[in-house]
C-alpha cells in the first residue's frame, strides 16, 4: 500500500512540474524596442503670422519603435505623443505640453495649430523662443515608453487664445470689461449689475488675456461671467458642472454655470490664453 502511495505522489509531482513548465513556456516577455527617430520638415526660425493661420507650417515624422516580445514584433497599437517644452526644460518644466497622435508615424500642422502649442504654453506673442520637440511612444495603458531624439526649433508666436477675451478684435481686445453675476453672490442673477455689485464683482484686466478679481462667495449657488452689462449672449460659462476651484470654460450662452467654491473670499483668475480658470482661498 505504501508503495502505491509513493508511486501516486511521484506521478503527481511530475505532472505538476510538467504543467508548470507549460505555463512558463506560454508567458510573453518584452525583449526590447528601438527609440523612434524624429525629423521635422523645418527647424525655423519661424515667425508665425495670424494672416497665414490656415497655411501649412510644419510636419513631424518618426520611425516605428518596433516593440519586440518573445512572440515577435508587437501587434498592439502603439500610441505616440508629441511633447513640447522650452529649451532647458528637459521635458519636465511647468511649460511642458503634450499632444496625442494615436498610432500614426507623422503629423502636419497649420500655422494656427502650430501657434496653439505656444498659446497653451503661455509664451508671450511677438517674442522669440527656443523650443524643443520629441516623440514619446507607448504600448497599451502607457506601458514601455520610448523617447525619440530632441529637435530644437526657434519660433516667434502671434497673439492667439483658446477662448476669445472680452472686447473685440477691432479695438485690440482693450477697454473691455468682465463681471461675475449669479446666485453664488449677494447680487443674485442681476444683469445689469446694480451698485455696489457693478464694482465689487468686476474683474481687473492684468493684460489682454488675463483677468482676476477677489470675490465674496455665498456658500452655494452658481455664476456666469459677462463682458457687457445687460447682455447674456456673449457670456462665459464652465465646461464641467462640478469643478469649483479650477477647470475649463468657453464663450457661449449656455450651461453649466461656474460653481461656488463655498462661503468666503476667493481670488478668481481667468486665463483666456489657455481657456482655464482657477480659484484660490484668501
Amino acid at each position: 500500500m505504501k508503495n502505491i502511495l509513493k508511486l501516486l505522489l511521484a506521478g503527481l509531482v511530475i505532472n505538476m512540474a510538467f504543467v508548470s513548465c507549460k505555463k512558463d513556456e506560454n508567458k510573453i516577455y518584452f525583449e526590447g524596442g528601438t527609440d523612434p527617430v524624429l525629423s521635422a520638415s523645418s527647424t525655423g526660425p519661424f515667425v508665425l503670422n495670424k494672416n497665414d493661420a490656415n497655411n501649412f507650417a510644419i510636419r513631424f515624422e518618426w520611425t516605428n519603435p518596433d516593440y519586440i516580445f518573445t512572440t515577435g514584433v508587437s501587434s498592439q497599437n502603439v500610441t505616440y505623443t508629441l511633447q513640447v517644452d522650452l529649451a532647458g526644460g528637459n521635458f519636465s518644466s511647468p511649460k511642458l505640453i503634450e499632444s496625442a497622435i494615436a498610432n500614426e508615424l507623422g503629423v502636419s500642422y497649420t500655422v494656427k495649430e502650430f501657434n496653439s502649442f505656444f498659446s497653451r504654453m503661455e509664451l508671450a506673442f511677438g517674442s522669440q523662443y527656443n523650443v524643443q520637440f520629441r516623440i514619446k511612444s507607448t504600448l497599451t495603458n502607457g506601458s514601455v515608453p520610448l523617447y525619440s531624439n530632441v529637435i530644437d526649433i526657434t519660433v516667434t508666436p502671434y497673439l492667439d487664445f483658446v477662448v476669445e477675451p472680452p472686447g473685440t478684435e477691432a479695438n485690440g481686445y482693450m477697454d473691455a470689461g468682465l463681471w461675475a453675476t449669479g446666485d453664488a453672490f449677494a447680487s443674485g442673477w442681476s444683469n445689469p449689475l446694480p451698485s455696489p455689485y457693478d464694482v465689487s464683482q468686476q474683474f481687473t484686466m492684468i493684460d489682454i488675456l488675463h483677468y482676476e478679481a477677489i470675490l465674496n462667495f455665498n456658500a452655494t449657488g452658481g455664476y456666469k461671467l459677462i463682458q457687457k452689462q445687460g447682455e447674456w449672449s456673449s457670456q462665459y460659462h464652465a465646461l464641467a458642472p462640478n469643478e469649483a476651484l479650477s477647470g475649463d470654460f468657453e464663450k457661449r450662452d449656455a450651461d453649466p454655470q461656474f460653481l461656488s467654491p463655498g462661503a468666503g473670499l476667493y481670488k478668481v483668475e481667468v486665463n483666456f490664453q489657455t481657456g482655464k480658470y482657477k480659484l484660490t482661498k484668501q
